[in-house]
């Protein structure tokens, strides 16, 4: 009686301890699960938040430059002799172009510097002063209006120059250009804040036709 008792007790003690096997490999399983979902679930939060602010900076970079390019053409398109009688152009380069416009209200004829400097598109802009009237560089307004501009690296000029046979199909006019020659001035940029994170620079355009200068 007694042996079967003990056989007995043997027995559920096995089984209790069989159990108590198998409910910690079912917790060890379950926690394996749950550390993955938490791993999984991080990664795509991470990796998310992270494309989100990749596409929320390319897209200030695209916005940024576009207002850039559509500021340059229309002022461009107002280019004329200067208030002291000077050529409406008076640089034309691949980084930087000088040229003469009323951009404002008033009724004299403002010099208009755009350029590429460390990466960052630039426009100064000059009031002509003083008796007789001069443009002093001392005068010059400068304002950004395009950052993480590659052009310099890529070997893109910023600008290039047409002359009155412009038609959209024919070559630019070769450095160094003759001023007088210009008639339309194409801006391009190529704009890529972090070369790791974006396959290709973003490209974009403008063209202006000087309105003042007569097209034969």
């Amino acid at each position: 009686m007694f042996t079967k008792i003990s056989k007995l007790k043997k027995f559920i003690l096995k089984r209790n301890l069989n159990n108590s096997g198998f409910t910690l490999l079912e917790l060890l399983v379950a926690i394996a699960i749950f550390s993955l979902v938490v791993l999984g679930s991080s990664w795509f939060i991470i990796h998310g938040l992270r494309y989100n602010a990749i596409i929320w900076e390319q897209l200030t970079t695209q916005n940024e430059g576009r207002q850039a390019i559509q500021n340059f053409v229309d002022d461009i398109r107002r280019a004329e002799e200067s208030s002291l009688g000077a050529y409406a152009i008076a640089k034309a380069n691949n980084y930087e172009i000088i040229f003469y416009a009323n951009i404002d209200v008033d009724h004299s004829k403002e010099r208009v510097r755009y350029w590429l400097e460390n990466g960052t598109l630039k426009k100064g802009v000059t009031k002509p002063s003083g008796n007789p009237l001069t443009y002093s560089n001392d005068n010059e307004i400068v304002k950004e209006l395009a950052h993480n501009v590659v052009n310099l690296e890529k070997n893109v000029p910023i600008f290039q120059y047409f002359d009155q046979n412009y038609s959209g199909t024919q070559s630019p006019l070769a450095q160094p250009v003759r001023v007088i020659d210009v008639r339309v001035v194409k801006i391009q940029l190529e704009l890529e804040k972090d070369p790791t994170e974006s396959p290709v620079p973003l490209h974009i355009e403008g063209l202006g036709q000087i309105r003042n200068l007569k097209m034969n």
